[in-house]
């Protein structure tokens, strides 16, 4: 291996780890060899189950007990080189934080909500060294002023939830950066965000690493992201490195297959105008006056305040229709309302001004009773199917739910034919009926998920981010098979989501939510190609592209556009 002219800051040799299951052991990792550069990002990337996330923890030493872990991870630090993998559990503390950090995926899940942010940026110093309450303090405001977050002064006595999404990610980012460590692992850290927000968090990292000269590890499965950010990038399949590059190199001529159908799996914004043409010649006359499965005016919803605090709108006067057979897809940051006309559609969110009918019924001002005979016509695909599917349940069990609720079948068990058609639909195994979630991968769990919202059938589907969080090659597969299970059923969808490349593979038309209005609506020619708003532009140039030349123009004309 070719070690910097400055030495590595982290050196992998020969890295082995396999976890001791049920079913006997399990290789996780099979002989990676890596190292990082002072001041480099180095992007690990694969699919789930490929072993990168398990990579990077080894280099934290945050492996669970069933590991047994072979080879080398030296790092080096302030006081000369230290294996993770056979140091005492007290070494290995002092190391972290100090010469390595980790930025994790959910910032929500990293932050402790009964503490405020000062105190848990200030953690560190306290865990690394005798400190007073005063420097710990001003520390933490300094890197909170690092990190972007306005008034640190104030802002640092606040607790998780007075921030947002993108606010609370740039927390985490300085609760890794207060004792200024060599390397930060950053695993996944912008897959939550919308891409307004996204873009933001690339760019203090990539200012961190040009102020500060640290190293970042980055975990991701979005090569946009490894296009706008890394300098060098390493594949892993099945535990093994495939290939590893500069960015430049490995986007221009990528060597392994596995790399290869990795990029051929990201969706690019223009995919979807032909498939888009071919729908719309494919319709029949008059489909255009056909009453429309959804039909919102002046649609308004407001959140009550509540402890003396002043009632929120959510959605500001929108107005849109769904026609039979039609996929609308919903675009806009955090906070836009995408979310919440969904949650309307399907009846979970009450309508507090305007109309808002769905499958012939007024969802304003309608209860429990009037949504009876609307609720077995639609189907709700959610974002994160771990959390929606009951884990007490087989996966058959949760798929037949709606079909014993809604008097299709007795039982689970007499639903069980009808579930195995479902699941060889959605392309699993009859046999995974038998299974329970936590079995599944992400992106099988979302297949099943797919499965029960088509269980009955139904005339409209709500999908809500059902894709963001999986890995691109699986996101790949799961879009091919819903725009296959879209065409032979032909049901009506509202497709929401913050990828706009997504949304352009699959969207017969496009609506853009901005703070709760409808600011453009049309084609994904007439929003993505010639976008007549301000906001549409932005949110297009945000989107980072699978290409680091393409890509650093954007970054520009993004720049160009917020300033």
């Amino acid at each position: 291996m070719t070690v910097s002219p400055a030495g590595p800051v982290a050196r992998i040799d020969d890295l082995a780890v396999s976890f001791a299951t049920d079913a006997g052991p399990v290789r996780a990792v099979d002989g990676v060899s890596l190292e990082v550069a002072p001041g480099e990002v180095l992007a690990i990337v694969g699919e789930s189950g490929s072993g990168k996330t398990v990579t990077a923890k080894t280099i934290l030493g945050l492996l669970p007990e069933t590991a047994t872990t072979s080879g080398a991870v030296l790092l080096s630090g302030r006081d000369g080189e230290t294996d993770v993998v056979s140091v005492s559990g007290a070494r290995l503390r002092e190391v972290r934080g100090r010469d390595v950090a980790m930025v994790f995926q959910e910032p929500s899940t990293a932050l402790n909500p009964v503490f405020t942010v000062g105190w848990q940026i200030a953690e560190g110093l306290r865990a690394h060294g005798t400190v007073s309450k005063r420097q710990a303090r001003e520390r933490a405001i300094e890197v909170l002023r690092t990190v972007g977050i306005p008034d640190p002064e104030h802002r640092v006595d606040h607790y998780p939830h007075q921030f947002s999404g993108g606010q609370k990610q740039r927390i985490v980012i300085a609760m890794a950066l207060v004792l200024n460590p060599g390397l930060i692992v950053a695993d996944e850290p912008t897959t939550a965000l919308d891409v307004t927000v996204q873009a933001e968090i690339l760019d203090l990292l990539r200012r961190l690493r040009d102020e500060t000269g640290t190293a970042i590890v980055l975990i991701t499965h979005n090569m946009g992201v490894v296009a706008d950010l890394a300098d060098r990038v390493a594949v892993m399949y099945q535990g093994r490195l495939v290939e590893q590059a500069p960015v430049a190199e490995l986007f221009a001529n990528p060597q392994a297959d596995y790399t290869r159908a990795l990029l051929k799996s990201v969706p690019r914004v223009g995919e979807g105008t032909a498939r888009a043409a071919a729908r719309a010649a494919a319709r029949p006359d008059g489909w255009a006056e056909s009453e429309p499965v959804v039909r919102a005016e002046h649609l308004t919803i407001t959140y009550p305040g509540r402890f003396r605090r002043p009632a929120f709108t959510a959605v500001d006067d929108v107005s849109l229709t769904i026609r039979p057979g039609e996929v609308l897809g919903l675009v806009g940051e955090s906070g836009s309302g995408k979310t919440t006309i969904a949650r309307a559609i399907a009846g979970l969110t009450p309508v507090t001004g305007g109309s808002l009918r769905v499958l012939g019924t007024e969802m304003r001002g309608a209860r429990g009773r009037d949504l009876a005979g609307m609720r077995p016509r639609l189907g709700f695909v959610f974002q994160d199917p771990a959390t929606s599917f009951n884990p007490l349940l087989t996966i058959a069990e949760c798929v037949a739910e709606p079909l014993v609720v809604h008097g299709r079948a007795a039982s689970p068990e007499a639903a069980r034919g009808r579930v195995d058609e479902l699941l060889e639909a959605v392309q699993l195994p009859r046999s995974y009926g038998d299974r329970f979630p936590h079995e599944l991968s992400g992106g099988q769990r979302q297949r099943a998920s797919l499965a029960r919202a088509l269980a009955l059938d139904p005339e409209l589907l709500v999908a809500d981010e059902p894709t963001s969080a999986l890995d691109v090659s699986v996101q790949a597969r799961v879009l091919e098979l819903f725009a296959e299970l879209q065409r032979e059923l032909g049901f009506a969808c509202l497709f929401v989501s913050h990828d706009l490349a997504v949304v352009d593979l699959l969207a017969d038309r496009i609506a853009v939510l901005y703070r709760g209005r409808l600011v453009e609506e049309g084609t994904g020619v007439e929003v993505l190609g010639a976008p007549r708003e301000e906001y549409t532009r932005r949110l297009l140039a945000s989107l980072p592209v699978p290409d680091p030349v393409a890509q650093a123009e954007r970054r520009e004309a993004l720049r160009a556009l917020t300033t």
